[in-house]
């Protein structure tokens, strides 16, 4: 018989997440360090768990280094806000911190549904978080080895599911944060949310890496559940929400050269009654807990887990923690993924109007005072701001009487433009440069200039009224979500792109790699010989995604963990 063979040493952050005295660290005292404006230690990576991450601006690295001076350490702190919901109260709150004491002076919308702030100096940190504790918000659990901010479809068409469902989304995100009282000991002086060090779902090192729920209103797949380590996708009868299909397992993540590591799909379950929502949660994060890879962190996420031990037997242990099992999946489908811009009317006869807010970027331009108009529309808005996973706004909950007055607002501060195009609204793009530590090359930054080449293009092409889902991402980390995409720019270098084709419209294929580390012009040849060849050639309401299928461009991905690198 042959000897067993030892288990692999856990990785760092094991150690530190086991040393943290449950993510307190010495956080407190390096508060206190005025030597540098950044975390020591260990407490650089524990300060993820309460919501921040340390970055710099890379900009100014060369310069500051000529001047022998520390780059200019900063943090990006990145609120909860389960389903995107936020009152005006609370927007304008954010939105004077974010001109006061942020170096950038803007509110920037995820594709996670949320805000976060850039540039918030070490000194006011500790302000930050007790002003978000004053407005009923804080930034618990939305980075680090936890459940991350649950996103929930925002945009209603059945405005009473849609309502049902966000409940079940805050519900989640309640059930599965940390429970540990070092959030408020450290930010709020001691005022305590919670009475127990305990960590009886995530355990006392919390999960092997982040991990990403949703709640999802079919048929809009507005927040990409393919992304994501767990999926509840809505079913109703009759307009009421009755149970979940249950999808685990997606993710989009990689590393460049390393084909261990790729995008996933998730993988459906079966349907649970609603009220086992709490149950399965709990379940599945449990499950990826205990047999997630502890040893390397490249292979940790549910995605690998679920590859390295088969579906069904993640699926059997599930259903073994919660004692019932899965119901087969009931009949769903998506339709589309973007956002409904423009006024939407729900129930009690209140209207939604939906903004495009490029690349999410809250900030007063020359041409378009955005952040000045959402604030001055907050002080007369009387429902909610739902925030997208698209990186847009929506004014939620409007009277009849109230439109006429919010959409000049809107328009009077550039916020509603009638001639920005499907295209740019199609398109959207990750941070990157110059805050994103781990960027390699730009995505917000080089987005708006690139939409309008490829706008020329189509147009040349009499395809102005069409748009391709087009993102940009400046590294593999996938934010943008580049490999949900009909055309995804993935960054490998300054000014140099990895090229994936082939997604569809709802975000339920993967791309695949057509051309890697070429630049901006290479790139835009290649969308112009393949949209020409579109328009030419595209059957009856034929996607582009679908086209370059069916015209033998690129092959489509079906097993992504088998056939990704082919």
């Amino acid at each position: 018989m042959s000897e067993k063979q030892p288990n692999p040493p856990l990785s760092d952050n094991e150690r530190l997440k086991g040393q943290s005295n449950f993510l307190r660290g010495t956080i407190e005292a390096d508060l206190k360090d005025q030597l540098t404006g950044g975390f020591n230690g260990d407490n650089f990576q524990l300060i993820r768990f309460h919501g921040m991450y340390q970055q710099d601006d890379r900009d100014l690295r060369a310069e500051r280094a000529e001047q022998k001076l520390e780059p200019l350490i900063n943090m990006m702190l990145r609120c909860r806000l389960p389903g995107g919901i936020i009152t005006p109260a609370q927007w304008l709150g954010i939105d004077a911190f974010a001109a006061e004491h942020t170096l950038y002076g803007s509110l920037r919308l995820t594709t996670r549904q949320t805000f976060q702030f850039h540039g918030v100096l070490k000194p006011d940190l500790k302000q930050m978080h007790q002003l978000l504790h004053k407005l009923g918000l804080d930034s618990i659990a939305t980075a680090g080895d936890v459940n991350r901010n649950v996103l929930c479809s925002a945009n209603p068409v059945e405005s009473v599911l849609h309502q049902q469902a966000y409940q079940w989304a805050k519900k989640i995100s309640e059930h599965l944060l940390p429970k540990t009282r070092a959030y408020a000991e450290i930010w709020l002086d001691g005022e305590k949310h919670e009475t127990t060090d305990q960590e009886p779902i995530l355990g006392p090192t919390y999960l092997p890496r982040k991990f990403k729920t949703t709640v999802v209103v079919p048929p809009l797949n507005d927040v990409d559940l393919h992304a994501n380590d767990l999926n509840f996708v809505a079913i109703s009868d009759n307009g009421q929400l009755v149970g979940f299909n249950v999808l685990v397992g997606g993710g989009l993540a990689m590393t460049h050269g390393d084909t261990s590591t790729y995008p996933r799909k998730a993988s459906e379950f079966g349907y649970i009654a609603a009220e086992h929502t709490l149950a399965f949660a709990e379940a599945v994060v449990g499950t990826q807990r205990d047999w997630g890879n502890r040893s390397n962190r490249k292979n940790a996420k549910t995605k690998y887990t679920l590859e390295r031990v088969g579906v069904e037997v993640f699926k059997a242990e599930v259903e073994r923690r919660v004692g019932i099992p899965f119901e087969p999946i009931r009949p769903y489908h998506f339709t589309e993924r973007g956002d409904r811009f423009g006024w939407v009317k729900g129930i009690e006869n209140l209207w939604h109007l939906t903004l495009f807010i490029e690349n999410g970027r809250i900030l007063d331009y020359p041409d378009r005072t955005l952040k000045t108009g959402l604030a001055d529309i907050a002080r007369i808005h009387k429902g909610d701001f739902r925030l997208t996973a698209n990186q847009n706004l929506i004014v939620a909950g409007v009277p009849a009487r109230n439109k006429a007055k919010i959409e000049a607002l809107a328009r009077q501060h550039g916020l509603i433009n009638d001639g920005v195009s499907l295209q740019r609204k199609a398109s959207m793009a990750c941070v990157a440069f110059p805050t994103c530590p781990l960027a390699m090359a730009e995505a917000e930054r080089f987005l708006p200039q690139f939409v309008t080449k490829v706008e020329t293009i189509m147009s040349a092409h009499g395809l102005g009224e069409d748009e391709i889902i087009l993102r940009v991402t400046g590294c593999p980390n996938g934010c943008g979500r580049s490999m949900l995409a009909e055309i995804g720019l993935v960054g490998k270098a300054v000014g140099r792109y990895n090229l994936y084709l082939g997604g569809d419209r709802t975000g339920e294929r993967i791309p695949r790699l057509y051309r890697e580390n070429i630049p901006e012009d290479q790139i835009l040849a290649i969308i112009d010989e393949t949209t020409g060849r579109w328009a030419q050639e595209r059957q009856p309401h034929e996607s582009y995604g679908d086209f370059v299928l069916r015209a033998g461009i690129v092959k489509p991905v079906i097993n992504s963990a088998q056939d990704f690198y082919d």
